[in-house]
């Protein structure tokens, strides 16, 4: 796959995080229960002590990550594709976490969090491969003969 086709899929993820995070992020400012599908353990998650982190919600922070993440996929470069990458990889890993209290703490699931969480797992599989794919194409230096004194 080329560079442009992963970045159109992480933009496509991007979006849809946007739509989730911004989805909670409403709810919650709204003070409204969000809609729950299958799972009916939304509101339980999104009222826990752990929706929120130094009295910021986690939703907002999932809404302002996949903005930055999605600002740094129009950047051109090394610099945006790593930090964007290594945001991507830090949202994943705090997904990661937030499931896990979700399982074992809390003892209730929120399937827009679940969304989110697929979302930057995806994400972060496709950055590895934007990354490694721009590794890849980088140009060897070529090395130079030692110019050897008469």
């Amino acid at each position: 796959m080329t560079d442009v086709v992963l970045r159109r899929i992480s933009e496509t993820l991007g979006l849809a995080g946007v739509g989730i995070a911004g989805y909670l992020t409403y709810v919650h400012y709204a003070g409204l229960r969000p809609i729950c599908g299958i799972s009916h353990g939304c509101e339980t998650v999104q009222t826990s002590s752990y929706a929120s982190l130094l009295g910021v919600p986690v939703a907002l922070l999932g809404l302002i990550s996949y903005v930055l993440i999605l600002l740094s996929l129009r950047m051109r470069g090394e610099w945006p594709l790593l930090g964007g990458y290594a945001l991507t990889v830090i949202a994943f890993a705090f997904s990661v976490y937030l499931t896990y209290r979700e399982l074992f703490t809390i003892h209730a699931i929120c399937s827009w969090c679940v969304s989110s969480a697929i979302v930057f797992t995806l994400l972060t599989i496709v950055g590895a491969l934007r990354v490694v794919r721009v590794e890849a194409e980088r140009p060897v230096e070529a090395e130079r003969p030692v110019a050897v004194a008469p």
